[in-house]
């Protein structure tokens, strides 16, 4: 009955991973985003905006659909989220002005990626001990990170091909067929499953927390801020990664950027998920941040397509290994029960970072003709977050403080 469960855990974070790779296509809009400067002859403002529009809606779609899938099980919001993030795509690939693909990919996709976010993370980690969180999220964020490795190439080659609008059609029943498939998998542990080890249960740390109850610490909060400063400067670069090339080191091949930031975000979800289990979740964000920080401060000396593969490689791996440890961090400070709700309104964050990075970074474009502005914004927001993870204890940034989880692993 162990093995049979542990089997069963394994092909929930293995389906989580995949929809989480179906929904990663949004890291590859820089790709889009040029088509469709290319061939409708938007500007650079203009063209982020439903990609701006998309991470408001993602958002707000994890919160309601977070407390959802904790009410009702996640299968139920993944078939949902197939339905909207496929019809999304299919309905922009009829519509030229960007204020419609902003209903089309920003709203109605937005809420249908937004939910492939929420449903995939909280029932892979319901079925694994806490010591194990950090792996698990990590494994199950990877999936997003390593999407654009498939899509950036894909997408290229669709719009070179086909042109924009049947890119949209041939991506979005592609994402809806696949989506529905996997849903199947996606279920929450059975209730009887083993208790936590004496060991899990004499370092218990924090009881599960509501929403109303986590929104009056202090923890949420700071742990908002971080998110929503450091997630800034990988969306900016991932959003902008094609234009960059072009404008930076006159070169016409930035989709491969895109492919290759999305290889080292892959990786960075797996070793930052994975490392911090070891060394804390605080330390393990400082590292990030301040790795990433050096970086952006070099960003607009990158001006070869060597060495702007290094920057965007650097970027791309920071970015993700913060996205390994918020959602174990989420778990260690607030618990597994409430996890959906929970980790869907800390995400609000993320939909403000994509306004802070994608927008502010096409705005300097547009109105300098560069990027150094932005540069030294996306590293003034992550000294910020260096400064923040000092303001937590010590204690509750360690991996063996959890919150009590039930476990078959």
């Amino acid at each position: 009955m162990h093995k049979q469960l542990q089997k069963k855990g394994w092909i929930v974070v293995l389906s989580a991973t995949g929809i989480t790779f179906l929904g990663g296509i949004t890291y590859t809009w820089s790709v889009i985003s040029s088509g469709l400067m290319h061939e409708y002859h938007w500007t650079s403002t203009q063209a982020s905006l439903p990609y701006t529009t998309m991470t408001i809606a993602f958002v707000i779609a994890m919160v309601v659909f977070g407390k959802l899938q904790d009410l009702k099980g996640p299968q139920l919001c993944t078939v949902i989220s197939a339905i909207l993030a496929g019809t999304g795509m299919l309905l922009s690939a009829f519509v030229k002005n960007p204020w419609l693909m902003v209903l089309t990919f920003g709203i109605i996709g937005g809420v249908g990626f937004g939910i492939t976010n929420v449903v995939s993370t909280p029932p892979a980690l319901k079925w694994f001990p806490p010591e194990k969180q950090g792996l698990i999220s990590g494994i199950v964020v990877a999936g997003a990170g390593l999407s654009p490795v498939f899509y950036s190439p894909v997408s290229n080659y669709l719009i070179t091909t086909f042109g924009i609008a049947r890119t949209f059609i041939i991506l979005g029943l592609f994402t809806l067929i696949l989506i529905l498939l996997l849903a199947r998998n996606i279920k929450n542990p059975p209730l009887t499953h083993a208790p936590a080890t004496p060991q899990q249960e004499k370092t218990q740390a924090v009881k599960d927390l509501t929403s109303q109850e986590m929104l009056k610490t202090a923890n949420f909060y700071k742990l908002w801020l971080i998110l929503a400063f450091s997630a800034a400067a990988g969306l900016m670069i991932i959003a902008h990664a094609t234009t960059i090339a072009k404008t930076q080191a006159l070169w016409s091949g930035g989709y491969l950027l895109v492919m290759l930031m999305a290889a080292f975000n892959a990786v960075g979800r797996l070793v930052g998920g994975a490392l911090s289990d070891k060394i804390g979740r605080m330390n393990m964000l400082r590292l990030i941040f301040l790795v990433q920080t050096g970086n952006m401060l070099l960003f607009k000396t990158y001006v070869t397509p060597l060495y702007l593969a290094f920057g965007i490689a650097i970027s791309g791996c920071c970015y993700g290994a913060m996205f390994g440890v918020i959602p174990a961090a989420t778990s260690d400070f607030f618990g597994l029960k409430y996890f959906g709700a929970n980790y869907g309104i800390l995400f609000t964050a993320w939909g403000v970072s994509g306004i802070i990075g994608p927008m502010s970074a096409a705005r300097i474009l547009d109105t300098t003709g560069n990027y150094h502005n932005a540069y030294l914004l996306a590293a003034a927001l992550l000294a910020l977050s260096i400064a923040l993870t000092f303001t937590f204890p010590k204690e509750k940034a360690q991996s063996s403080e959890k919150s009590q989880c039930q476990s078959i692993a």
